[in-house]
């Protein structure tokens, strides 16, 4: 469990609301600081640093974002290991099995929009019992956060051991996707806008990982993703750093409301009619609200709980959350 001082316990909101840079007019004629973003070329990161940049908000902060695109997340991984970018897009417990390890890895909630288990709108499935003996396609390998946590669920609530008691194929999202909606497979837990594209075409949600995470112990949605930074970086850039969160937040704002930036955002992500709509929808539910000490407390009991379930294969030696695994700067 995170203990954090009342005094201290700030929302990133508010964070960000607060966060006013002043640079000196010197500073101002070098040049706002550079910000380099590693992302995966069709990722759906890149939907909002389009919509930053095309709107200037990291230059309304005194920022200016590179974005810096890879071809899979190995290669972001790699990149922010190395240091050749500032900052990438992960998962907390990837932050803190690195932190654990020795690296200064730390987290900024970014979404909290995460996988479901779907079948089509007229499947007799209706429960997670209802799994047993069906095929499920699972993307993201038999590690990923999602499916352990619906594992957990399934276990403990309806008695059914879903890696055993059910035929598993796993497979890339793409392909998991194309064979649902073949009817090759029987339900699908794939990421969240995978899902959102499937709900568009007839399909449902059965259960998804945040019901799973609630029902084990969250007290609310649990950021699945954040910009991830090196804590030295991020001491040595402050006001960069807060100038980005600062945009982001712009950012998210902007497309928490407008529907016209969506429109525009549509070719970026190469969809339109019920599909843009339902891919907006759910981008705006995953925006986080919850103050940073309540969704770094809940982090930390999901911890233990896939630390449980995925052993050392998922989280090292480390049977708890490492200290500091939400970048600190966010309690201030």
């Amino acid at each position: 469990m995170i203990t954090v001082p009342v005094s201290r316990r700030t929302a990133l909101g508010a964070l960000v609301g607060a966060t006013t840079l002043a640079f000196s007019p010197a500073l101002r004629a070098q040049g706002n600081p550079k910000v380099r973003v590693g992302v995966l070329k069709f990722g759906t990161v890149n939907w909002e640093l389009d919509s930053l940049k095309h709107n200037a908000f990291d230059k309304a902060h005194n920022v200016d974002v590179e974005v810096v695109y890879f071809a899979g997340e190995d290669a972001t991984n790699v990149a922010i290991l190395a240091r050749e970018i500032d900052l990438i897009v992960s998962d907390w417990l990837w932050v803190s099995r690195l932190r654990s390890e020795g690296e200064d890895l730390a987290l900024i909630p970014y979404s909290t929009a995460v996988g479901a288990i779907m079948v089509k709108q007229d499947s007799p499935i209706k429960a997670i019992p209802d799994l047993k003996g069906k095929k499920i396609g699972v993307a993201g390998g038999p590690l990923d956060k999602s499916w352990l946590l619906l594992q957990a669920l399934a276990k403990r609530d309806h008695g059914v051991d879903l890696a055993t008691e059910a035929e598993i194929a796993y497979g890339a999202p793409p392909l998991m996707s194309e064979k649902a909606m073949q009817g090759e497979l029987d339900a699908v837990l794939n990421f969240w806008h995978f899902c959102a594209r499937l709900e568009a075409n007839g399909f449902r949600r059965l259960a998804s990982a945040n019901d799973a995470a609630l029902a084990l112990g969250a007290t609310g949605p649990v950021a699945s993703l954040g910009y991830v930074v090196h804590d030295k970086w991020a001491k040595e850039n402050d006001a960069a750093l807060r100038g980005f969160i600062a945009a982001s937040s712009d950012t998210k704002k902007l497309l928490g409301t407008s529907n016209e930036e969506w429109q525009r955002l549509a070719p970026v992500m190469r969809a339109e009619g019920k599909e843009l709509e339902t891919l907006r929808d759910r981008y705006r539910e995953g925006i986080p609200t919850r103050p940073i000490v309540d969704d770094a407390s809940d982090a930390a009991k999901l911890y233990e709980v896939l630390a449980s379930v995925g052993g050392e294969k998922l989280v090292g030696k480390a049977a708890t959350m490492a200290p500091g695994t939400y970048w600190s700067g966010l309690f201030e």
